[in-house]
């Protein structure tokens, strides 16, 4: 995702993933298509709690990613196997550190 925040167009997606609308000024939805169940407000509510739920839970897989992308992982595994050193598996135990599950 772009940002932090799920809202009502990632509930539509996720509840009615071939309906085509329109998110309207107000938040009035406009729909393309006959949808034969469309979603309730409060279904469409929970919806976005249970996607804004998941995507917080996944922060530290997020973050753990965005350091381990930073290291060149292959060299240091080499260098730690030529040198009998253990530099790889202590930052990446550091990261894991910063970033619990």
């Amino acid at each position: 995702m772009a940002n932090d925040t799920i809202g009502i167009s990632n509930a539509l997606h996720s509840l009615t993933p071939k309906a085509e609308w329109t998110i309207r000024s107000g938040g009035v939805i406009e729909w393309h298509d006959l949808v034969q169940t469309k979603p309730t407000q409060s279904e469409l509510d929970a919806e976005v709690i249970r996607l804004q739920a998941e995507y917080d839970s996944q922060a530290y897989a997020r973050n753990r990613k965005a350091e381990y992308d930073q290291l060149n992982q292959f060299e240091m595994q080499f260098d730690d196997d030529r040198d009998s050193t253990t530099t790889w598996v202590d930052t990446i135990n550091e990261i894991k550190g910063r970033h619990p599950k």
